[in-house]
């Protein structure tokens, strides 16, 4: 964090501006108390964090095995090019379970790791 300015060159213009209102915040509701300002900031932060991380998304397949549907998340970075839309709906898609891993064979031959996160049926 630039102490001068208050803001971290990490986050995005929102993010930082969202952490601002959350310190302002937190400076009022403490009775405007002078000195905190780092204090305020590095609560902020961690707050806003929080609730982001909360609310993200993750990329997932969901897939039909033997009437039972398993959705898998699976990391982008490690998703070797993958892109949604490879399979199309009842598109036959070879794959395998390893305990709470579902793997699935792409179109050219590679795999997909997914992590299930829910089973239905």
């Amino acid at each position: 964090m630039d102490r001068k300015s208050g803001k971290s060159g990490k986050y995005s213009p929102q993010m930082q501006e969202a952490i601002r209102r959350r310190a302002t915040e937190l400076y009022q509701r403490s009775g405007a108390v002078e000195g905190q300002d780092i204090a305020n900031w590095c609560q902020a932060e961690a707050e806003i964090l929080r609730e982001t991380a909360a609310h993200a998304t993750h990329p997932a397949v969901v897939v039909n095995l033997e009437g039972v549907v398993y959705t898998g998340e699976y990391d982008v970075a490690a998703a070797d090019g993958y892109t949604p839309g490879e399979w199309k709906p009842g598109d036959r898609v070879p794959v395998r379970l390893d305990g709470d891993r579902l793997f699935l064979r792409r179109p050219n031959g590679r795999e997909l790791q997914t992590n299930v996160v829910k089973r239905i049926g």
